[in-house]
């Protein structure tokens, strides 16, 4: 049995990235970056106007001046403009040689034959400078970053309409047991839905996974060496179930009569203690418990910071929010354990009935903590370090959101 730290360790240390291609843009979003990208240009490409207003000398404060030109964006810039003189210029036109300062219309008086400009015209005002945002032959963008809608605004900046990717993570997953069916397929009596196997799916695809799902294998070592037969060509094989040490768990042997090499098979963690991961030749194989809940709880803790890894990305590992306790919580010391809870943004409180059987706390939790077998009690406001599971989390309630002195 090893420790949840090392067992994170033993999985960091054995991925390795996946292969590369190139796609478009459109189609990028939630890949990972795999090479890093300079800007062929600056951004401004030029210096420009940041408002509609009028190019303008600081010495000319205060005074009556007559306009020039006009130039809007799309123009080449005005060659020059001289004292007493202004350019009326819209927002992102090119500034003329000479420009000093941008005075906002808004801000002069008009006249039939000039304009009077303010007093106070600061050196440099309202001018966006070439480069200032992104340079010539600068990274805008590193390698091994996930992709989102503004970075597409980045690379769509430079021209750039096909990027280099990893190749998203495939993963097989499939369930065992013979009481287990399809939430399609009619049930009898002493059977259940497969919760699990839906559940890695879903969760697999957030991650940014090519998922592939397998029909629950049957517990006997030819059914289930056939199902890990058709899952080859994964990166990663996900199962749960027989695991343990029952009559019918053979989870396990099935992979290891096909030549997985077992990298640790036991946790200590409750709950879920018996989650294994392996190497099937090219192949990572982790098998998770079968209750609902253990099986969720390691798949946070051991999938998650796996398919993180294989996705190239640098940020595989746990993030963690400082928040602090809703409630006294008190549970049985003597192992490490994850408690699931709900989180308000300023407070995490445990879940009150969390056995490894049940669903209903999954949809529940918005974070886990983790507590050392050594603790028995997390007293009411005291500062836990929290996992969170629902990174979009969004708010019931209307609240005052400003920052005031």
């Amino acid at each position: 049995m090893v420790s949840i730290n090392d067992a994170l360790e033993i999985i960091y240390s054995n991925i390795k990235k996946k292969s590369r291609h190139i796609i478009p843009i459109e189609e990028s979003i939630g890949s990972i970056v795999s090479k890093e990208y300079k800007a062929s240009f600056d951004l401004p490409r030029f210096d420009n106007s940041a408002m509609d207003g009028y190019a303008v000398k600081v010495d000319d404060a205060g005074k009556k001046v007559k306009i020039k030109e006009i130039t809007y964006a799309g123009d080449r810039a005005e060659e020059s403009f001289g004292q007493g003189e202004v350019v009326k210029i819209m927002t992102g036109a090119p500034t003329p040689n000479g420009c000093e300062a941008i005075v906002p219309i808004e801000n002069v008086e008009v006249h039939e034959d000039g304009i009077t400009l303010p007093n106070g015209i600061k050196m440099n005002m309202m001018i966006r400078w070439k480069g200032e945002d992104i340079k010539s032959g600068e990274v805008f963008l590193d390698a091994n970053t996930k992709i989102t809608a503004y970075t597409l605004a980045l690379l769509s900046s430079q021209g750039i309409t096909h990027v280099e990717v990893y190749r998203k993570p495939k993963v097989v997953i499939f369930s065992t047991g013979e009481e287990l069916k399809a939430h399609y397929e009619k049930i009898e009596a002493h059977q259940l839905y497969n919760s699990n196997a839906p559940m890695f799916y879903a969760r697999a695809k957030e991650l940014g996974c090519d998922v592939s799902y397998i029909s629950s294998s049957g517990d006997n070592l030819s059914s289930l060496k056939e199902c890990v037969k058709d899952a080859y060509d994964a990166d990663l094989i996900l199962t749960s179930g027989g695991v343990s040490v029952g009559d019918k768990d053979f989870t396990i042997q099935a992979f290891q009569e096909l030549g997985m090499e077992i990298l640790f098979s036991k946790v200590d963690i409750k709950p879920g203690k018996p989650t294994t991961f392996g190497k099937l030749d090219n192949c990572l194989v982790i098998n998770l418990p079968g209750n609902p809940l253990a099986a969720m709880v390691n798949f946070e803790m051991f999938v998650k910071p796996t398919i993180l890894k294989l996705s190239g990305t640098k940020n595989f590992y746990h993030p963690l929010i400082s928040t602090k306790m809703g409630i006294e919580y008190t549970f049985r010391a003597g192992k490490n354990a994850v408690i699931l809870g709900t989180w308000d943004g300023t407070f995490f409180t445990p879940i009150p009935n969390q056995k490894p059987g049940m669903v209903s706390p999954l949809n529940q939790a918005d974070g886990m903590i983790v507590v050392t077998k050594e603790i028995s009690i997390l007293e009411k406001n005291s500062v836990v370090k929290m996992i969170p599971i629902k990174a979009d989390l969004q708010s019931g309630q209307e609240e005052d959101f400003f920052i005031r002195s």
